[in-house]
């Protein structure tokens, strides 16, 4: 039996991260996720490639320095996938002081080594246009930078890119036990291939939520408590205003909530933060979670925001590392690293926290880790590489419409603008040789198709509707559940 280099627990971010970043170094890889790719926390972020603002507060100065370094790596790497925003700061009276906001922002500006990225700047909110969807008391605001990305493609494509380097991908498989054996690891594995055994030099336990039941269950260590759960919960509104700033809002209680343009029909309003202890598959937001994010935001914008707006609501726990912080919102965002092991037994990192906006710098710190037990191969590679179809500049994304309309002049404007925002350059793969609708195949509401949804299946690992609507390309808001179910009935024919 072939022996890995290196077999990875987890199919978030982070896993496929390490995954990408290994085979790229030529170490042999496989890669195992019990359910979907992304089906986890990587999918239920407030989706942003930041520094973390508030960080700063709670003097995280090494994470938010990193933080905001990989701003325009990652914009560069997948400009169909990233870009920049900007967010707008009310200054709200009995709060956070003027000073101690214009401080914080000037800090974020120094610290970014920004290049494209404009700087901060202040607003008078009487008379820019942001300040038209606020109660009229707010006056001063300041503008910065920071940016989008789609998440759940973020992972995606970082799998892809892995699998196409020589990477193995195993979706809904799941790791049933690990066992160490001949200075090595004997995995076994039960998924939609049967059940396989494979042996591995190094386990990276990239398992999020999970990473301390794989420790406990599959390693068969009791008693690791290495992970503070922590449950953020997002709500998608109808389009609350019609410019394409976001909104960041302080709240009494210290935190601060997200308001931002959401797939051009609606409005993001995010994030929760409280302890989780139930299993993370089980979360969902609560009726007290709502209610806070309805007045937080309702605290600043002219028209309420009420619950009959709500079209969607999402939930994703945080596996934070447990730093013995009193309340949620205190505990670290910085991932930590523990090593278990060594090249004569057998080693696993574990792999706690992270984030999406430093999973590129968390996978490097992870192959330091590697190659201080199975020795060094290649280099570090992946800060001026590119995700799948993100070969272009990040600037050059209208551009890059303009000349898929040429190539495609009978198909619908909107559906081209969508699939280059999805797939960038591979836009040409997935649409081939169609001249027109109807050359797409059958249709699944929205502007949805089969040739779409084949593709997906066949480079993308999507095997349900949920997959196809929800994680890859976010139809599920424009779909009825009667579509929902010829999706399905599609995907199981084929």
């Amino acid at each position: 039996m072939r022996v890995l280099d290196i077999f990875v627990i987890g199919g978030g971010i982070n896993g496929v991260s390490v995954a990408r970043d290994a085979v790229g170094r030529g170490f042999s890889v496989a890669l195992a996720e019990m359910n979907d790719l992304a089906s986890g926390t990587s999918s239920a972020a407030t989706k942003l490639i930041h520094g973390g603002l508030r960080y700063l507060e709670h003097y995280e100065f090494r994470l938010v320095h990193e933080a905001l370094a990989e701003r325009e790596i990652l914009w560069s790497a997948a400009p169909h996938i990233i870009w920049p925003l900007r967010f707008v700061l009310p200054h709200h009276k009995g709060l956070r002081p003027a000073f101690v906001l214009r401080t914080g922002l000037a800090m974020y500006d120094y610290m970014g080594g920004r290049r494209l990225l404009p700087p901060t700047k202040t607003l008078d909110l009487t008379r820019d246009v942001t300040g038209k969807p606020l109660k009229p008391g707010y006056r001063l605001g300041f503008e910065y930078s920071d940016c989008w990305v789609n998440d759940a493609r973020f992972v995606v494509l970082n799998a892809r890119d892995a699998a196409d380097k020589g990477a193995s991908v195993h979706v809904r498989t799941k790791v049933t036990s690990a066992r160490r054996e001949n200075g090595g690891w004997t995995i076994e594995l039960d998924g939609e291939d049967g059940r396989q055994t494979v042996q591995a030099r190094m386990i990276i336990n990239a398992a999020g939520p999970w990473v301390d039941s794989v420790i406990n269950g599959v390693m068969g260590k009791n008693g690791a408590h290495n992970v503070r759960l922590v449950q953020g919960s997002h709500i998608v509104v109808n389009k609350l205003y019609d410019h394409d700033r976001c909104y960041i809002f302080q709240n009494g209680d210290g935190r601060i909530i997200f308001a931002i343009p959401y797939e051009n029909d609606f409005t993001l309003i995010g994030t929760t933060d409280r302890d989780y202890h139930g299993d993370p598959k089980d979360v969902k937001i609560s009726p007290g979670e709502t209610d806070y994010l309805l007045s937080a935001a309702s605290e600043y914008f002219a028209k309420p925001v009420t619950k009959d707006q709500i079209v969607w609501t999402y939930s994703g726990v945080r596996p934070l590392f447990d730093d013995g912080a009193s309340a949620a919102q205190e505990a670290t965002r910085d991932y930590v690293l523990k090593v278990d092991g060594d090249a004569a037994s057998g080693a696993v990192v574990n792999v706690f926290g992270g984030k999406l906006t430093t999973s590129r710098r968390l996978a490097e710190s992870v192959l330091e880790k590697i190659e201080e037990v199975l020795g060094k191969k290649g280099q570090p590679w992946t800060k001026k590489s590119t995700l799948p179809g993100g070969d272009f500049g990040p600037l050059e994304f209208d551009a890059q419409v303009r000349r898929l309309g040429l190539d495609y002049p009978d198909l619908p404007q909107a559906l081209l603008k969508r699939l280059m925002r999805l797939y960038g350059t591979k836009a040409r793969v997935l649409l081939g040789t169609a001249r027109s609708v109807a050359d797409l195949g059958e249709h699944f509401g929205a502007d949805l198709y089969a040739r779409e949804v084949d593709y997906l299946v066949e480079t993308e690992w999507a095997r349900t509707a949920e997959d196809v609507l929800w994680r890859r390309t976010k139809q599920g808001l424009r779909v009825t559940a009667d579509e929902a179910a010829q999706l399905d009935h599609y995907l199981a024919g084929r």
